[in-house]
């Protein structure tokens, strides 16, 4: 089996794509894969260092200036003629596309070249590169009954995000073993992604500052960036807890009471296959607002709470923690319909519909 795996641009694109290509990987040691990419962004990175083949095409998002889209839409004609050699180099039987400007190219090539090709979206809200495909390919799958209604009923099956079993398979540890929270305490984690964000660590100065005599425990990643500034901001009592960066987010999200972080698709499956109480607070500075369409998804099955950044102040965020620590039957509700949500045999279900695809040629 060889399968082409292209995912570009940001990990929300990537993380899945590994995830499932690690699990088929377990399930078929010959199977063969080659990742195709952007030549500078995440990806090009990241993929081979975990050795894995993998090539980069030169293309662009259709944004910018008049004169600048031209030029990027120049770019993308000649990363289809890259595609089709690439195609004719490695002979795949199968191309997915996981989204990010490289899948459009890859994956509408080998349509071309009548190859089985499925692409798959991680947002509620269908991203740009998967509304060019989706009259091309064979398969399509989604995360959310949002863009299940979107795509065609006949070739979409709702799966879920590969993360999702990422998590699910991991030996998880105990967060208050992790960061020496005594264990009678409960934990709150409060983390804005990878990088943090400067906004609302303004915000989270004074709301800490009102938490810091709560009998619950708060765990706050800063963002490496900004954990040292935040640190010279204020000192807290020994509940709340500073850190710049959670390297285990699948323990701390397993073992912890509350989770507020952003509505990431990663995240939201990681969230929902473990079963996590949490508050959302979707990024307004992502593509078509997807974040907040995600979180609605949660919101809407009674699995989180929800804050637009817009909205939010110390007092809104103190009082939704409040809420969900002080109401044990609310919070564990809340956790019972993330886990009703969360789809932990994501890779098992998809690889599933790999060899059926396969199978039909």
């Amino acid at each position: 089996m060889k399968i082409i795996v292209s995912a570009g641009g940001t990990g929300g694109h990537l993380y899945p794509a590994l995830a499932l290509v690690d699990y088929i990987k377990s399930q078929d040691p010959t199977a063969e894969f080659l990742f195709v990419g952007t030549t500078d962004r995440l990806e090009a990175h990241v993929v081979p260092e975990l050795g894995y083949a993998y090539k980069g095409l030169h293309v662009k998002g259709l944004s910018g200036n008049p004169l600048q889209k031209v030029k990027n839409v120049l770019l993308f004609i000649k990363s289809l003629s890259h595609s089709k050699k690439i195609l004719k180099e490695f002979k795949p039987d199968l191309v997915v596309g996981f989204g990010g400007y490289p899948s459009a190219s890859i994956v509408l090539a080998a349509s071309k070249k009548k190859i089985p090709t499925m692409i798959h979206e991680q947002n509620s809200i269908i991203g740009l590169t998967n509304k060019i495909l989706i009259n091309k390919v064979d398969e399509i799958i989604c995360c959310y009954k949002q863009a299940l209604e979107q795509f065609p009923a006949e070739k979409t099956k709702l799966l879920g995000n590969p993360r999702a079993s990422k998590v699910w398979e991991n030996d998880l540890k105990d967060v208050h073993d992790i960061y020496n929270i005594p264990r009678d305490k409960k934990v709150v984690v409060i983390v804005m992604g990878s990088l943090g964000s400067a906004t609302i660590n303004k915000t989270m100065v004074s709301a800490l500052k009102k938490m810091e005599n709560e009998d619950y425990h708060i765990l706050y990643a800063t963002g490496k960036a900004h954990y040292e500034e935040m640190k010279k901001e204020a000192s807290f009592n020994d509940n709340i807890h500073i850190v710049p960066y959670i390297d285990d987010m699948p323990s701390v999200l397993k073992s912890s009471d509350i989770i507020v972080s952003r509505a990431g698709a990663t995240t939201l499956a990681e969230m929902t296959s473990l079963g996590s109480a949490s508050i959302l607070i979707p990024s307004p500075y992502v593509v078509m607002n997807h974040q907040e369409h995600n979180a609605m998804e949660l919101v809407n099955n009674e699995a989180a709470l929800m804050i637009l950044e817009k909205d939010l102040n110390e007092d809104e965020l103190v009082e939704k923690i409040s809420l969900l620590m002080n109401n044990d039957e609310l919070r564990e509700n809340m956790k019972k319909n993330a886990k009703a949500m969360g789809k932990p045999h994501a890779c098992e279900d998809i690889y599933g519909e790999i060899k059926k695809l396969l199978e039909r040629g």
